[in-house]
């Protein structure tokens, strides 16, 4: 009985033992398909494009931000003294009309031979400190917010500055959203990097201007010279053609198909109001139904407001002004005697920089304000940090202005995400005096056509700091250099019809004071919107679109 109670306890302990093993293993094989199940999970999360504000099919497309360079920036530093004076900031601002740009010895300045943005991407890296725009939140700002709130962006922006052909499209004025490209002049799609946008001439049109004189309502009467009674209109017939390729005529159909869902914003003075204006002209005039286009407020354009928000139902995109006569921030001293004097601040960016981080295509400029009175005198005006200087050289504080825009753009936009253009200078033309010592450009008929003479070689100071500032840049701002191609035009300014001077009007309008820094509209700034328009279509593919 013993042994057999002996011979039973082995044979326990080996089915226990199988029973254990067959447990471990199955146990070891749930474990094995768990890990399996989570590594593919995984590996299927890991494969999808990063999350973007823009199509992540296309986010996988671009090309990575450009590479910093070795040579940044060095900040300046100088003595400073104390001025004893009390700084209150303006949150208005300046207000009215800037005189004309201020031109010296009677030259006339004009673009150099190859002004247009590099064709790689800007890599230079600025300098940056912890600069961010102040947070201006009126009225105004928060009616606009509610109204284009349902604003989302869709697809990325690209801008590297270089300029690129389309691998398909037209060369016609279609109302189509068909792709539309740069065209070669033997009518062969090529590489365009070899075609410098702003270096050609104007030749004639008939089918221009793209808009019928007076048939915009959103043109102010300073600009509005056929109503105003010039008696001429040849200067209308004029259109841009760049000396290596055909630009592609201004299509306001496919221009909105590229804007949907996004909005585009021109941030400067009364020059950059021009252009505002022609760009709604523009797109205007190929909306069947025009009712859909409309100021968000039921704001008339004036040279007295500074914002303006037009909206474009149908494509659910925005079309603004926002102006900054200088980007960076003006303000109000109390002197010793208790009066106020204006102020710059050279080293902040300006109030309205806050409208600009909502904004997916912006158009800067500034310079029209910088050769005139308290600006180029420079006599207690500029400002940094707390101190005003009493006296400061006014192409040196143009230089530190741009260098804190250059800042704020390299610190809140992002090259991936935005598009960015600075609009260069546009040149004046007065004859026998400045704006406001007799000089005139009235009686001028067509455009200078002696593309040879010698002042052409000759390139404002103030762009040369421009592009100096943009080239050491980190985001690839794109320079509209249309310098050169303004100095042509002589006889696009308002002169002495900036205001109405027909027989019905009775009223006397001194000619003493004549406009030769704007232009007419229809007119020249609307080539600065084709110049837009072709930037846009240059960087665009089948595969991949701008906008």
């Amino acid at each position: 009985m013993a042994m057999s109670v002996s011979l039973l306890f082995p044979q326990k302990r080996s089915h226990t033992s199988t029973l254990t093993v067959t447990l471990f293993f199955f146990s070891l094989l749930l474990l094995l398909i768990l890990v399996v199940l989570l590594l593919t999970t995984t590996t299927l999360h890991l494969s999808r494009p990063p999350a973007d504000l823009f199509s992540p099919t296309i986010t996988a497309l671009l090309p990575p931000p450009p590479p910093p360079s070795a040579q940044p920036i060095t900040s300046l530093n100088f003595e400073k003294e104390s001025s004893g004076s009390q700084v209150i900031d303006n949150e208005d601002g300046e207000k009215g009309q800037p005189p004309p740009e201020k031109e010296h010895n009677g030259e006339i300045s004009v673009g150099r031979e190859n002004g247009q943005a590099p064709d790689s991407a800007i890599s230079s890296v600025l300098e940056v400190g912890s600069q961010g725009a102040e947070e201006v939140r009126d009225e105004e700002e928060r009616e606009n917010d509610a109204e284009i709130s349902s604003i989302t962006a869709s697809r990325p922006l690209l801008g590297n500055g270089s300029i690129d052909i389309g691998e398909e499209g037209g060369h016609g004025r279609g109302d189509g959203d068909g792709d539309v490209g740069l065209m070669k002049n033997e009518g062969k799609w090529e590489d365009a990097k070899g075609c410098d946008l702003y270096m050609g001439k104007w030749v004639r049109d008939q089918e221009y201007p793209i808009y019928r004189p007076s048939s915009c309502p959103y043109v102010d009467q300073a600009f509005d010279c056929q109503s105003n009674g010039r008696p001429d209109s040849e200067y209308l017939r004029w259109r841009w053609k760049p000396d290596g390729c055909h630009l592609p005529r201004f299509n306001a159909i496919d221009f909105l198909q590229r804007l949907r869902g996004k909005r585009l914003m021109l941030v400067g003075d009364s020059m950059n109001r021009n252009q505002f204006e022609s760009m709604l002209c523009l797109l205007r005039e190929g909306l069947p139904d025009k009712s859909k286009m409309f100021e968000t407020h039921g704001y008339k354009i004036t040279k007295g407001r500074g914002y303006y928000v037009f909206k474009f139902m149908d494509y659910n995109c925005t079309v603004e002004f926002v102006r900054s006569h200088f980007l960076v921030k003006e303000g109000i001293r109390i002197n010793g005697q208790g009066n106020s004097n204006p102020t710059l601040s050279i080293d902040r960016i300006d109030k309205t920089a806050a409208r600009w981080k909502k904004a997916d295509i912006l158009i800067f400029n500034t310079g029209h304000w910088w050769t005139h009175g308290k600006t180029a005198r420079g006599k207690n005006y500029y400002k940094e940090r707390d101190h005003i200087y009493p006296k400061f050289d006014a192409v040196e504080a143009y230089r530190r202005a741009l260098m804190t825009w250059a800042k704020w753009i390299d610190n809140n936009v992002k090259p991936r995400k935005k598009l960015v253009f600075y609009r260069a200078y546009s040149s004046a033309h007065f004859r026998g005096g400045d704006w406001d010592s007799g000089g005139s450009c009235n009686g001028e008929r067509e455009p200078l056509l002696s593309s040879g003479a010698s002042f052409l070689d000759n390139y404002p100071l103030k762009m040369k700091i421009v592009e100096e500032v943009i080239q050491q840049m980190k985001f690839p701002v794109i320079l509209l250099n249309v310098t050169r191609l303004t100095n042509f035009r002589k006889d696009g300014h308002p002169s002495i019809y900036g205001k109405n001077r027909t027989a019905t009007a009775g009223v006397k309008v001194s000619t003493r004071r004549q406009d030769c820094s704007h232009w007419c509209l229809p007119g020249v700034p609307d080539a600065w919107n084709e110049l837009i328009y072709a930037t846009l279509v240059s960087h665009q593919s089948p595969r991949r679109r701008l906008l």
